[in-house]
């Protein structure tokens, strides 16, 4: 199949263009290689992939609407798996703009493109950020996401709902993947595991919030590409159960689906600690914090969905996906430690 394959130099983007380029597939990367954290990285994913036959790589931003436009009308793609976004958290109260221009704007040129293209089916990423003020866990895509925390969380929510918009307008089939705390070798800069990583070789404190209590579903990448490509094969169709009375919000009678990607296995912020010093020989010295703004204290992911429709449970303990990423780390690091990073997230 032609897939495009969008956010193709980031940390999920690049682990999925790889996966479906060595099953055969003819994928076009997409990347507007941006400076919100070190370029150098994303650079060195897409040297991986360059070399490979049947990957093709366009240096694009996504709220080019012009351009975006072009790039569907020339490739004719029979699916689009949407990764790019503007990440984090917690940047998304120093700098909301970026996060409407790149996860509202920009998604809304990929529906465009998918719309006006024949298309057969566009999968895209979400977050477990949607599910925000609920604490009836495990977080299940069955039940209202309706108090996100941060404006990350509410742009990709935005995404779900234009994306249901375009499956009932114009009968585009769709699928939304919440990802819950994506770890692994490739990582991103501002993510906790990378800069614990960091702090911990150089002898330096690391930052703790929440004293340590959260806990999250870390999901090793593997797992979440997995459950990407299986997701991406597997073409959204309409729910013929779905009662307009008591709507069902995972589903519709439009070809929608949405499903969450996690470990189903939280684990303790403190916990998370130990394994990456253990992987490390080394202890952490803890800055213990309160609660951030826009943080959710704990996640939990429900995936009878994921498993009943697509057939895929991640699976990954903390103990074998931190040791992946912490021998990636030290190879890739060798020559010394990366450039400062803006802020810490969680995910």
């Amino acid at each position: 199949m032609k897939i495009l394959v969008t956010g193709a130099a980031g940390f999920i983007g690049s682990h999925v263009a790889q996966r479906l380029v060595a099953r055969g597939d003819e994928v076009v990367g997409l990347d507007n290689l941006n400076d919100y954290y070190d370029v150098n990285l994303k650079r060195a994913r897409l040297a991986r992939l360059e070399p490979l036959p049947g990957f093709r790589f366009v240096k694009l931003d996504l709220a080019d609407n012009g351009g975006m436009a072009n790039l569907f009308r020339r490739e004719k793609f029979q699916r689009v798996v949407h990764l790019a976004a503007q990440a984090g958290v917690r940047y998304s109260l120093e700098n909301p703009h970026a996060y409407v221009s790149s996860n509202v704007t920009g998604t809304l040129n990929v529906l465009e493109g998918c719309r006006h293209n024949e298309v057969e089916h566009l999968a895209f990423a979400s977050t477990s950020s949607v599910y925000g003020a609920n604490t009836d866990m495990p977080f299940s895509v069955h039940r209202s996401v309706g108090h996100p925390l941060s404006m990350y969380a509410t742009t990709k929510r935005a995404n779900e709902l234009m994306a249901h918009n375009y499956a009932w307008l114009f009968k585009l089939p769709v699928t939304g993947l919440r990802f819950f705390t994506v770890y692994g070798p490739w990582g991103r800069p501002d993510m906790a595991l990378f800069l614990f990583a960091k702090n911990i070789l150089a002898g330096k404190p690391i930052d703790v919030f929440n004293h340590g209590h959260h806990k999250r579903d870390f999901t090793f990448v593997d797992d979440i590409v997995e459950g990407v490509v299986r997701a991406t094969d597997r073409v959204a169709q309409p729910n013929p159960q779905w009662d307009s009375a008591h709507p069902d919000p995972a589903s519709s009678s439009a070809p929608f689906r949405l499903y969450n990607i996690g470990n189903n296995r939280p684990v303790e912020l403190l916990r998370y600690i130990e394994v990456i010093e253990e992987c490390l020989g080394r202890k952490a010295e803890k800055n213990l914090l309160p609660l951030q703004p826009g943080d959710v204290p704990d996640t939990e992911a429900d995936v009878q969905d994921l498993i009943e429709d697509v057939g895929y449970k991640p699976d990954t303990p903390i103990e074998v996906g931190v040791r992946r990423f912490i021998d990636w780390y030290l190879d890739y690091y060798r020559g010394g430690a990366p450039g400062e990073s803006r802020v810490t997230n969680l995910g």
